[in-house]
């Protein structure tokens, strides 16, 4: 079984019967942690509407837990734009995901901002 964050302390319990893959779907979204990770998935996808052009160039969200949206800022001086726009992009965020789920924007500065996206 995978040893990572998102899996330690799980029962996972295996069957042999077929079960319809909607199920299995709707059971993955269920899944804090795969959840979170689909909703910071859509923002990147919409990245550049949410943000524009130029600033989805320099910066992507990387994280989104207990209302809090992470964005990586590629320097300090696009970082400090993003922080300027920060409420902005809180807005334009909620609107992507259609809920009020973003409570706050937190910058972080990360020479490679879409690494890992």
């Amino acid at each position: 079984m995978p040893s990572s964050k998102g899996f330690r302390g799980r029962k996972i319990q295996r069957t042999t019967r077929e079960t319809p893959i909607g199920d299995v779907v709707d059971g993955l979204l269920r899944d804090r942690v795969l959840a979170a990770g689909v909703r910071v998935g859509r923002l990147a996808a919409s990245w550049e509407r949410i943000v524009g052009p130029r600033l989805a160039s320099e910066t992507a969200p990387v994280s989104l837990e207990g209302g809090v949206l992470a964005v990586a800022a590629s320097t300090g001086p696009w970082g400090a734009q993003a922080r300027f726009l920060a409420d902005e992009i809180r807005k334009q965020a909620n609107a992507a995901l259609g809920s009020e789920e973003v409570a706050r924007v937190q910058i972080v500065i990360r020479r490679d901002p879409q690494k890992g996206l």
